[in-house]
């Protein structure tokens, strides 16, 4: 058991078996009264923001959660299946685990970074910059430069980007995965 009083930002900690993570705090003495602790606190599951206020020298429970290289394997049409990299264990997860914005850009093959809490994976994170192929866009014309303009292109992930005019069906492109962008052609 820890104490406010060991606060730090990117501490977890468990509430009402909720796990939430420290975003900021700040030890707050009005001019009467006892000494408080702000803090702003993110769900690690959902990502749902709570401002809380608790008494300085309160008692929480901290925990310790760990981070482990795991790969997706594939898809059952049910869960999806990462690998851990050190034990070679299979790892079933839901879709709802990694969240919509991540599914869309998962590929075989794909190294991830897994959270996990005691021996449990309870999120996954995708790497930031992603390579994949295009599968559809409509064909380059000559002419075509960089500060022309852009065109849908889906990738063979299913998901669909903006890509500018001269890229063309078949070619490998880099994607920021957080801002749904593209990035440059991969070499």
């Amino acid at each position: 058991m820890a104490t406010t009083a060991d606060f730090r930002n990117g501490m977890t900690l468990n509430m009402d078996g909720t796990l939430w993570t420290i975003m900021w705090f700040q030890h707050h003495k009005p001019g009467k009264g006892n000494t408080v602790v702000r803090s702003k606190l993110r769900n690690v599951l959902t990502g749902a923001v709570l401002e809380k206020t608790f008494r300085a020298g309160e008692r929480i429970d901290e925990v310790r959660l760990e981070h482990r290289p795991i790969t997706y394997s594939y898809s059952d049409g049910h869960h999806y299946h990462f690998m851990d990299t050190q034990t070679y264990d299979d790892i079933p997860l839901a879709g709802e685990v990694i969240g919509e914005d991540q599914l869309k850009y998962l590929k075989e093959g794909m190294e991830c970074d897994g959270l996990v809490h005691g021996e449990t994976v309870i999120n996954v994170e995708l790497p930031f910059f992603v390579t994949l192929a295009i599968t559809q866009t409509d064909p380059g014309v000559r002419g075509d430069t960089a500060t022309g303009g852009t065109k849908p292109a889906t990738l063979e992930t299913g998901a669909v980007v903006q890509v500018p005019l001269f890229v063309n069906e078949g070619e490998l492109i880099r994607v920021d995965r957080r801002e749904d962008k593209y990035i440059e052609r991969a070499k």
